[in-house]
């Protein structure tokens, strides 16, 4: 379930409660009269089945409540009722599966933001890594993987891209970009004060490293898992009861090859920057253009249900006899 706490002026109140009482999946409806002081109004409160808030949060941004009021959503644990039980009945579709698209659109708006802690995040993770390729660690290698930040704006830009909003796909491939950029440029002035305390030297990204040469060999393999990967990390991203980001981040080669990149130019190797490089943006569009079907697809199933219970709700008593 979900709890909304809405504050709607007075004069709009009637109009709003309607809307909530009419909505198939709310319970628990509340008005507090004249308790909101900044905006002024009343407060309104109401618990909706998870499957259903998307639609409710839609109608009541049509209706303006956003504007001169406010709209606070809280995801609710646990919620002992027969009234919310019902409500969940009545609700088309399970609230597992449930895409509340604002909840998604602001999560990857902040996730996207070219900020210092982002950067110096996804910085670390490649520096990490570049410690990792250098020495033939795999260990190393999942550790950077699971530091590193990136999937945020590639959620983003699938995200914006769903949703027709350009401005937040110039912002997330702005984090991406600049934040490889910037990281890799760390990358590569760490590897070469590295080699001149002697810890890291040529011979090491010359030499053979069999756990971790992937990170330059790219193949289709490459690409179908990033492709694999996206589309868990976006379910795990639009689902009430996942907790699989973590894994799809040491599922994907980003910032091992970002890496490995930059300590290969610090050595002059362009042969294996060039190759991580496009290891890196196989990955990369695999983990975007899954995204993006995924959510598409969420999108399409999810018009269909409602679609069916609107249907359902109109058909005569009797008419499946």
């Amino acid at each position: 379930m979900l709890h909304l706490r809405l504050i709607v002026p007075a004069d709009r109140t009637d109009e709003v409660t309607g809307l909530l009482e009419r909505t198939v999946g709310t319970a628990h409806l509340a008005v507090l009269p004249g308790v909101a002081r900044d905006p002024v109004g009343d407060v309104v409160l109401c618990d909706v089945a998870r499957e259903a808030g998307d639609e409710l949060i839609g109608a009541l941004r049509r209706l303006g409540v956003d504007k001169y009021g406010a709209i606070t959503v809280e995801n609710m644990d646990l919620t002992l009722s027969a009234r919310a039980d019902l409500a969940e009945a009545e609700a088309p579709g399970e609230g597992a599966d449930a895409v509340l698209w604002e909840e998604l659109t602001d999560v990857t708006h902040e996730d996207s933001t070219f900020s210092v802690t982002y950067v110096a995040f996804l910085a670390v993770a490649t520096m990490l890594a570049a410690c990792g390729v250098m020495l033939d660690n795999a260990i190393l290698i999942v550790g950077a993987m699971a530091v590193g930040p990136e999937f945020g704006p590639l959620a983003g830009i699938s995200t914006a891209l769903v949703q027709r909003a350009p401005r937040l796909v110039g912002r997330s491939l702005w984090a991406l970009i600049g934040g490889f950029a910037a990281a890799m440029a760390v990358t590569a002035g760490f590897a070469w004060l590295m080699d001149a305390f002697g810890l890291f030297d040529e011979a090491m990204i010359e030499g053979a490293r069999p756990n971790t040469a992937f990170v330059w060999q790219p193949d289709w393999l490459s690409f179908v898992v990033a492709f694999l990967a996206g589309i868990a990390g976006t379910l795990s991203l639009t689902s009430a009861k996942s907790g699989a980001l973590i894994g799809v981040a040491i599922s994907v080669t980003t910032v091992p090859a970002a890496a490995n990149a930059a300590v290969a130019f610090s050595y002059g190797d362009y042969g294996q920057m060039t190759g991580s490089i496009q290891q890196l943006l196989a990955n990369l569009g695999g983990i975007v253009l899954a995204g993006t079907l995924t959510l598409l697809a969420q999108k399409a199933l999810w018009r269909t249900a409602r679609r069916r219970q609107r249907t359902n709700a109109k058909a005569p008593l009797g008419a499946d006899a």
